[in-house]
């Protein structure tokens, strides 16, 4: 279990520490589209949340959310895209992510197949997100239900950023994986979420996701800290937050001092799909819980 928890971060990582130059708007051929393959389990959130469900044929091993995606046909992992079941699926449109790789694109798209690159790049803020919504919705006809998506994603934010927006910053700190540590730095889509969720990072100094030493974390002394679930991406075995919790180093740090460290579900943190909005609610209320009180007004 544990194997299986550090094989799905150590790929998680590589992905959000990639950036690749292709583009992100496939060439959009006048097809109707009844079979769709994703490539990214955002992709397949946002497809379900759009009410694509049914026409969705395939899917990533990773793909878990909602119950019936677990039941789709698997076409492999992000960068290992079993490009021969892709094409035996037949689909009218592939929709890919930036973690798939530049080479899986372009052998797809030589093959003949219709295929839009949702992101070519992290997510820095949730407004990514939003964007995205409303260019899969356009894309498949299904713009309509993108924008009541979109809106509905929107004014929940609004709901969260109303709240916390004039409490006091407290800081606070986003950890994915222990070997090394990984943190949420600037410009990454967590930090827009601690950011919103009205805390202030303490890795604001570094770029995207970055390791940190020990001694880094002991000396930033977050606040609070909120630990990815698993492993990221499938891993069963809380093992980060456990070792956070039980590293007799991180004693002294105020966030374990004061039973201030934070589990979140790796999956509504870490992909950029509707329920971002969920992580951003269970990070307001972990930072500040005052807010969130039965007795707050």
């Amino acid at each position: 279990m544990v194997k299986r928890a550090v094989t799905s971060t150590i790929v998680f990582l590589l992905l959000v520490l990639s950036i690749l130059n292709y583009p992100s708007c496939a060439e959009e051929k006048n097809v109707e589209i009844e079979k769709i393959v994703s490539l990214a389990p955002s992709n397949t959130e946002i497809l379900f949340a759009l009410g694509l469900g049914e026409k969705v044929v395939g899917v990533t091993d990773y793909c878990n959310y909602p119950e019936e995606a677990k039941r789709k046909e698997k076409i492999g992992g992000y960068s290992t895209v079993d490009i021969e079941k892709v094409v035996l699926l037949k689909p009218d449109l592939v929709l890919a992510a930036y973690g798939n790789g530049e080479e899986v694109v372009k052998r797809l798209k030589e093959l003949g197949l219709n295929v839009a690159v949702v992101s070519s790049k992290p997510e820095t803020c949730i407004e990514d997100t939003l964007k995205e919504i409303k260019y899969v919705g356009k894309i498949t006809g299904k713009e309509k239900e993108a924008l009541s998506l979109y809106e509905e994603m929107e004014n929940k934010i609004k709901e969260i950023t109303d709240r916390t927006r004039d409490a006091k910053k407290v800081r606070v700190t986003h950890i994915c994986w222990h070997e090394p540590i990984y943190v949420a730095g600037a410009e990454s889509l967590q930090e827009d979420i601690l950011e919103k969720a009205g805390g202030e990072n303490v890795f604001s100094d570094k770029k995207g996701w970055h390791t940190v030493s020990l001694e880094e974390l002991i000396t930033k002394n977050p606040e609070v800290i909120i630990v990815s679930s698993g492993a990221g991406m499938g891993g069963e075995e809380d093992v980060a937050y456990n070792y956070i919790l039980e590293e007799e180093r991180l004693k002294s740090i105020d966030a374990v001092k004061n039973n201030r460290v934070y589990l979140i579900d790796a999956d509504i943190i870490d992909r950029s799909g509707p329920r971002i909005v969920d992580a951003l609610e269970d990070v307001a209320k972990f930072i500040h819980p005052e807010i969130y009180s039965e007795n707050a007004q």
